[in-house]
């Protein structure tokens, strides 16, 4: 692999463009699948996406190299709020969301970080990560096998990408994946060129303004619990791709206040809740590119796509397959991640961190819903109560 790209390395603007746009495609596809699903403007999702994004890094001091876009979380209980009260209030529910966040942060910053870090020990966080690149990985398969022939092309070009180029080509094997995928997309007849003849040049998204209810607000606001979770695990993901600690700088206090900030500014504008993007995360393992400055640009690009609506129509041409096959290996580095945090950090010879491990690796990966939480929120909420119920040597 290459030399790390850390904060403050140069390597020219150029260089640092096209990175941007492996991670502005990485995101793209999830963050406007929320709004189709749901019924929000894609467009709207794109912009907050990028302001979301550039409001996280202004409040974490600008060295969390993360993407925030639109939270599948929340696709059921916007569903459920149209429905019954209409879209509007269904922004109205995740501003409280969002301001869920914001308490949260202040309570964490009065606590102090070292005392929400015991609940998250390599025993309990391990397992966690790994979970959370194995839940993806059926997102991924279902992609890819769109088209499995197309995926495999691209997958096997990101590997030789990765593994046997020199240089800038290194760095980004997501783009040249996606570029010789959509080729081959091409060649095989798959790419439907329907949505860029019907883009317009340039449209401004369509922002929509929020309403509220307590009905509605009492469907969406608990699901911030959930995603709370979801957003410890992805920054201690993120650190451990990068291999700082950024509960303690910038502090968890900042990324929790920066994700719920970043939440109330999209659904103000009628976006879906922000999160932070485990794609992402995957583009700077596998690409060892770790510079913020880069994922800011990818922000600005996703504000600039929201605008030029051939530009967004082009991306959306890009096959699933082509895709899947990219993000088979971006989910599998997150799952790797974590085995590297278990097999370096912890005592698989104490039994107590055998049952944490295990408990959190069943319940996580087995789709199985207790107390409203599913998943990795379920995996991570047994494998803190295990950890503080059971005594140390076991």
């Amino acid at each position: 692999m290459s030399e790390n790209i850390l904060p403050g390395s140069n390597i020219g603007w150029q260089r640092e463009l096209l990175l941007a746009l492996q991670h502005t495609i990485a995101m793209f596809g999830a963050t406007v699948l929320v709004p189709f699903l749901t019924g929000l403007s894609p467009t709207v999702a794109l912009f907050t996406a990028g302001l979301g994004t550039l409001i996280f890094h202004l409040l974490t001091k600008g060295i969390v190299p993360v993407f925030l876009g639109s939270s599948f979380a929340f696709i059921a209980p916007i569903l459920a709020v149209k429905e019954s009260f209409g879209l509007p209030y269904a922004t109205g529910g995740i501003i409280v969301a969002g301001l869920v966040y914001v308490v949260m942060s202040a309570l964490i910053k009065l606590v102090g970080v070292e005392k929400v870090r015991k609940f998250f020990p390599p025993a309990v966080t391990g397992p966690v990560i790994m979970v959370i690149g194995l839940t993806l990985a059926p997102v991924a398969i279902d992609m890819a096998s769109t088209n499995w022939i197309v995926a495999g092309i691209v997958l096997i070009t990101v590997i030789i990408t990765s593994v046997f180029m020199k240089g800038f080509f290194q760095m980004i094997p997501i783009l040249i994946g996606v570029i010789v995928g959509y080729l081959a997309s091409l060649i095989l007849g798959i790419v439907d060129f329907t949505a860029i003849a019907q883009a317009q040049w340039l449209a401004a998204p369509d922002f929509m303004l929020p309403k509220f209810s307590w009905a509605a607000i009492a469907v969406i606001a608990p699901v911030a619990i959930v995603t709370m979770m979801e957003h410890i695990g992805d920054i201690m993901t993120n650190g451990a791709v990068v291999q700082k600690d950024f509960f303690v700088n910038p502090g968890l206090h900042r990324t929790m206040l920066g994700d719920g900030v970043a939440t109330i500014t999209a659904a103000l504008l009628g976006g879906p809740a922000n999160t932070t993007y485990s794609e992402n995360t995957g583009v700077l393992a596998l690409t060892k590119v770790y510079s913020p400055k880069i994922l800011r640009y990818a922000a600005i690009f996703a504000i600039v796509l929201s605008f030029i609506g051939k530009l967004g129509a082009i991306i959306r041409t890009i096959p699933q397959s082509v895709m899947g096959g990219i993000c088979i290996l971006l989910f599998g580095m997150i799952a790797s991640i974590g085995m590297r945090t278990v097999s370096e950090k912890v005592d698989f010879s104490n039994s107590r961190n055998l049952i944490i491990s295990a408990i959190i690796l069943i319940f996580g990966l087995s789709g199985v819903e207790l107390f409203g939480l599913s998943g990795m929120a379920l995996a991570a909420v047994l494998g803190i109560a295990l950890n503080k119920l059971l005594p140390e040597n076991v």
